[in-house]
């Protein structure tokens, strides 16, 4: 059923089937850690099912993250990705090879190389309420192309202001190979996020070109308020395509059609920056969490 929905939509935004043969199509979900909820990541059958659609129209599928904490693919263990994907030509890849980059704000990031060596960067984003960026999308979803411990830096000495920790996760979209998000909003996570939230059950599935207007598009769905969404606010102040609801195209179902889900998000924001401490913290937890998984792989 998800194939045929991601042929639908995938056909209304202007690719032919042909379009992806012998392509190098990399999948990013959200796979944020293995140990919150299951429905914070990406679900598993949504991956398959947009893995398998890809491969069946020709295309070389690979499939990669970089978790808050641990590696992509003991996520995909402890969450059950990895049994709707058995037996599909999928080559799964851990974003471990920093490329230094400098964004247009100035700031200097290690993206994973693994995360540009294709022809086109497909993100999965998992639609979750965010305790510090207010909602968790597609564009948010980029921010795990930076790898491992580095996003962590960015928090502690970039995260002075949540309108300045937005525009470097924006700047990020210069340096990705062509792009299209899908968007899994099947059962999504509100009121808090995004490991500490409440499951609500949306039943959509979007898709589109640009990240800018796949969040433009479900703020409207979720009724929200688009002014507090940082992410939002900052595309918006810069013009970006997609930023405004009325130049968006809905082919299929209109936002409107989803109003009323009693989606709730966070009424105030934590601030963005780490203190020491919890970098501290959290260096520490790699650090077990890489042994750990180490042991288990020479058990």
């Amino acid at each position: 059923m998800i194939a045929q929905i991601v042929d639908d939509m995938v056909g209304s935004l202007g690719f032919s089937g042909c379009h992806w043969h012998g392509k190098i199509v990399l999948l990013k979900p959200n796979l944020i850690s293995a140990g919150g909820p299951g429905f914070s990541c990406t679900h598993g059958e949504c991956i398959a099912g947009i893995a398998s659609w890809f491969i069946d129209h020709g295309a070389r599928v690979v499939l990669g993250d970089s978790p808050a904490f641990g590696s992509g693919k003991k996520v995909l263990e402890k969450h059950g990705i990895l049994q709707p994907l058995s037996g599909m030509d999928i080559r799964f890849v851990e974003f471990t090879t920093p490329v230094e980059k400098k964004l247009a704000c100035g700031v200097n990031v290690n993206i994973a190389r693994e995360a540009l060596e294709c022809d086109f960067f497909v993100g999965l984003p998992k639609i979750k309420a965010h305790n510090q960026m207010y909602m968790t999308m597609a564009l948010k979803n980029i921010f795990g192309v930076v790898k491992g411990v580095n996003k962590a830096m960015l928090h502690m000495v970039h995260g002075g202001s949540h309108d300045h920790f937005a525009n470097i996760i924006l700047d990020l979209l210069e340096f990705l190979p062509d792009q299209l998000h899908l968007a899994d909003g099947i059962e999504v996570m509100h009121q808090s996020g995004p490991l500490d939230g409440n499951s609500l059950l949306l039943g959509c599935l979007a898709g589109a070109r640009s990240p800018v207007a796949l969040d433009t598009a479900f703020l409207d769905l979720l009724e929200l308020e688009t002014g507090r969404c940082p992410l939002w606010r900052v595309a918006r102040d810069h013009s970006m395509d997609g930023s405004a609801i009325d130049d968006i195209r809905f082919p299929a179902l209109q936002p409107s059609d989803f109003y009323g889900s009693g989606f709730i998000a966070p009424s105030s924001l934590a601030g963005v920056r780490f203190s020491l401490l919890r970098f501290m913290r959290g260096m520490l937890k790699r650090v077990f969490l890489r042994v750990g998984e180490r042991d288990s792989k020479h058990g």
